[in-house]
């Protein structure tokens, strides 16, 4: 009864932080920096309750789950989280003595964080399913170095290796489960930011009709008055006057069309396109704002791109994001897009340009209301982009790194 409690005390130390940190910390800490030394200090101190309480058989047999918090914690926080974790374990483990234990856990770090790491980003941009698979392969995989290793150094018999093997098994099957867990809170975390954020949406949308017309009738007063004063015999000045009114005023016109756009974008009208056709269309009327800036844009198109959509929507859509690639190389570039079909039945659009690149943080605000990387930028460019692409049941992933470049993926539903 007692190794049952030992074994319940190993899940609560994981469960807690876990609650802790979906709970109070995703929605009141919005620094992503934050968040990951948050994360770095709740798995650290799972890891410190696992190996200070492990579940012990007879005299020298102790098992403990500190697998779990360093393997989560490094695939969630990354490199740095993984480093600071498995140091605290190593210098944890060296306060309970110099013995075989400590040198088997050194060894089994070594053997095993390398690998970590090298599927964190893997990892990072996989869907769901894949997620899971690659936690619990990782946590087999760390298991097997410290049986394996514990039998080079203890040898192999029934008596070293039954603790081992039960360890591989419970640490392989509570691997499982809290990746599904993980999962299914974070899913559930992004769909209610989903529900917010439409939520900002129905309301804007609301407040643009509303006020549109209102706005629009004493601007095009105004634009046909100041029509009028451009007479001839008028001052150089004066005229230059004019002109940089009427061009603020066709400027807030424009505003005012992305609203509209974004408050309530066409989902009507649609029909069979083909995707690559568009994609060669908006290049040809992109090219001579490349030109410009000194920009090149090469294209990959596969044939079988078809998707049911507004065309005139979707050229919209990918002349916002082409602009934004064009606009982050200010020395000039490459500007990379390729269509291709894939077997899980989206059409995949990939949009990559060589620009400035973005902070994680500036990814996950982007789309967002009024949110703009330009000085003088609205947002509403992007805003309307990704809402174009979600009203024909699209999705948009965005990778990027500062200073070497930005990539947009765009799934888009492929028919037949």
């Amino acid at each position: 009864m007692s190794i049952i409690k030992d074994f319940l005390l190993q899940l609560a130390f994981m469960v807690i932080p876990i609650f802790i940190y979906y709970t109070f910390i995703t929605e009141r800490v919005e620094n992503a920096k934050n968040r990951k030394v948050i994360m770095t200090i709740l798995c650290g101190l799972s890891i410190i309750a696992c190996m200070s309480f492990p579940v012990v058989f007879g005299q020298n047999a102790r098992l403990e789950l500190r697998v779990i918090p360093l393997l989560f914690g490094t695939l969630y926080g990354g490199f740095w989280t993984g480093i600071l974790l498995s140091a605290l374990i190593i210098l944890y483990r060296l306060s309970f003595g110099i013995e075989i234990g400590f040198y088997n856990t050194v060894l089994v770090l070594m053997l095993s964080l390398p690998l970590i790491v090298y599927y964190q980003k893997s990892f990072t941009n996989s869907k769901k399913d894949m997620r899971v698979k690659i936690a619990v392969g990782l946590s087999f995989y760390y298991s097997l170095m410290g049986l394996t290793l514990l039998g080079i150094l203890r040898g192999f018999s029934e008596e070293n290796l039954t603790v081992p093997i039960i360890h591989l098994i419970f640490a392989t099957v509570v691997t499982w489960c809290f990746a599904m867990l993980i999962e299914a809170i974070r899913e559930v975390y992004q769909l209610r930011l989903e529900m917010q954020k439409s939520e900002k949406l129905r309301v804007i949308g609301e407040l643009t009709s509303v006020f549109a017309h209102e706005i629009r009738n004493p601007m095009q007063a105004t634009r046909g008055f100041l029509q009028l004063l451009n007479e001839p015999d008028l001052p150089e000045k004066k005229k230059e006057y004019i002109q940089i009114s009427l061009e603020e005023l066709d400027r807030a016109n424009e505003i005012i069309n992305d609203f509209l756009s974004f408050g309530k974008p066409s989902i009507h009208d649609k029909e069979r396109i083909n995707i690559g056709y568009q994609i060669q269309r908006v290049v040809n009327i992109i090219q001579s704002y490349t030109l410009n800036r000194n920009v090149e844009i090469k294209t990959d198109i596969r044939d079988n791109c078809w998707i049911y959509a507004n065309p005139q929507k979707l050229n919209q859509s990918l002349i916002n994001i082409l602009k934004n690639a064009i606009e982050s190389m200010p020395n000039g570039g490459m500007v990379w897009i390729t269509c291709t079909s894939m077997d899980d039945g989206y059409i995949k659009i990939v949009i990559k340009d060589q620009g400035i690149g973005m902070t994680k943080e500036q990814i996950d605000m982007l789309g967002s209301p009024y949110y703009s990387l330009k000085e003088s930028g609205t947002g509403l460019g992007m805003m309307v982009s990704f809402q174009i692409i979600r009203s024909f049941k699209g999705k948009i992933q965005v990778n990027s790194e500062k200073d070497i470049g930005t990539e947009f993926i765009i799934l888009l539903p492929q028919i037949t």
